[in-house]
């Protein structure tokens, strides 16, 4: 066993109202400086040198005097002050560094993963000189790997916790097999130049029970982002959802929903939510949904499995309310903007419009909202003028039994004029100039 010398003249305080200075130089010994305590660790036996002559030694606990005029002092673990001509010199507590090994094994929950550990855990206590009781506790490194997420995935990250040493040690819920490593009283081993002392053990995959997940989405885009378009609203992107703000978008709104879950997840249950009413619910991984109506949804997935279950999590989709609105001119045939007749619009599900000459003659008709008309007949560009356009259209939030785009549209020199009170039917009608642009 090593021996460790030390050689006290500490900074004592004197019976007598006035502190008398003692120097303590303590090779090899760990010191730990707190508000009223001086405690000093040895890592084998204690060896108390006085460098102000003989003394007499007492223990704290019990004022009762262990050794009586000498310099030297082998104490045991404990508390201790001197006193030299009448004069008591304020205490100092030693204690051998301990160095039993632990046991420790690993119990997994839903909310936490705590490790338990048989050996001596106890902290370092003393008795102070007025009876009072101190201690210092032991503390300990824990370090594992744990699941992050990254934004996309989940992905192993090297984790380490500082804790207090007790018999029971509780760190956050781990969901995944990891081995599991915890360092003791480092602060205290390295000083005094010992090697670590640790315990291994491991969470096997069979034990793990908590469960998470994080809710990603991805949207079917119409073109891509950045793109001029006629559609308002239109998905561009397809990370387009998150989980606590939703922008609005023009229906149909096709998304596919993943769970992203941790490997001990068992269990699915989607929700899909319009205002307080659920309108789907599912159970698979992975979902799919087409969101036609306008409206504020929510989509709400939890997992779990027998014994855990998560907390849900929830997306917003919002939709946009129909809308149709038809230009008065178009300048084909060159570089000048609005080079072709095109709607704008948003949400609709249904579509045609018939273009006739003056002569009343269709010249052009097209049934997708996107696409339009860029001013030319049999491949020859049309003639300046107006030229006279029908639309018959449904959006998403028309009625379902809304029937006009089966109706054959005719040439008719008045507007149609649709119902205002049927929300989403369009039954539109007027001119369109061509003009050909100059450029």
């Amino acid at each position: 066993m090593r021996k460790v010398f030390c050689s006290i003249v500490a900074l004592l305080l004197a019976i007598a109202a006035y502190a008398l200075p003692m120097n303590i130089e303590c090779t090899g010994a760990h010191e730990v400086d707190g508000a009223t305590d001086t405690l000093f660790f040895f890592a084998g036996e204690i060896h108390v040198h006085s460098k102000i002559g003989a003394v007499d030694w007492y223990a704290t606990a019990t004022g009762v005097e262990v050794q009586t005029g000498s310099e030297d002092f082998y104490p045991e673990d404990g508390g201790y002050y001197i006193v030299k001509d009448g004069v008591e010199y304020s205490p100092f507590y030693v204690f051998r560094c301990q160095t039993s090994a632990l046991q420790m094994s690993v119990e997994a929950n839903c909310d936490n993963t705590i490790l338990r550990f048989e050996g001596d855990v106890n902290p370092y206590t003393y008795t102070r000189r007025n009876g009072t009781q101190g201690s210092y506790k032991r503390t300990c490194s824990v370090e594992y790997t744990a699941l992050a997420w990254n934004g996309e995935q989940w992905t192993d990250s090297a984790a380490k916790k500082e804790v207090t040493l007790s018999e029971a040690v509780r760190l956050d819920a781990l969901y995944a097999a990891t081995p599991i490593k915890v360092c003791y009283d480092s602060d205290i081993r390295e000083t005094l130049g010992l090697a670590p002392a640790c315990v291994e053990g491991e969470l096997v995959a069979e034990d793990v029970k908590a469960v998470a997940m994080q809710l990603t989405s991805l949207a079917v885009a119409r073109g891509t982002e950045g793109e001029k378009s006629n559609e308002l609203n239109r998905p561009t992107r397809q990370d387009i959802i998150t989980a606590t703000t939703a922008e609005d978008y023009s229906g149909a709104l096709e998304v596919a929903f993943y769970a992203n879950p941790t490997p001990a997840v068992q269990y699915y249950n989607w929700k899909i939510y319009k205002a307080s009413e659920v309108i789907a619910t599912r159970n698979d991984q992975d979902i799919r949904y087409i969101f036609s109506e306008p409206g504020s949804y929510l989509v709400v997935c939890s997992v779990s499995n027998r014994e855990c279950t998560v907390d849900s999590m929830t997306m917003k989709v919002n939709i946009s309310e129909s809308y149709l609105r038809v230009p008065n001119f178009f300048t084909p045939g060159g570089s000048c903007p609005n080079a072709e007749f095109r709607v704008a619009y948003r949400s609709l599900r249904e579509f045609h419009c018939w273009v006739y000459n003056r002569w009343g003659k269709l010249v052009y008709e097209w049934t997708d909202p996107a696409k339009g008309w860029d001013g030319t007949i049999n491949g020859r560009l049309a003639a300046d003028g107006a030229y006279f356009y029908v639309v018959r259209a449904l959006g998403t939030d028309a009625p379902k039994d809304a029937g006009y785009i089966g109706i054959k549209a005719s040439y008719q020199k008045k507007k149609l004029n649709g119902d205002e009170s049927v929300i989403g039917v369009y039954q539109l009608s007027g001119d369109i100039n061509l003009i050909r642009c100059r450029k």
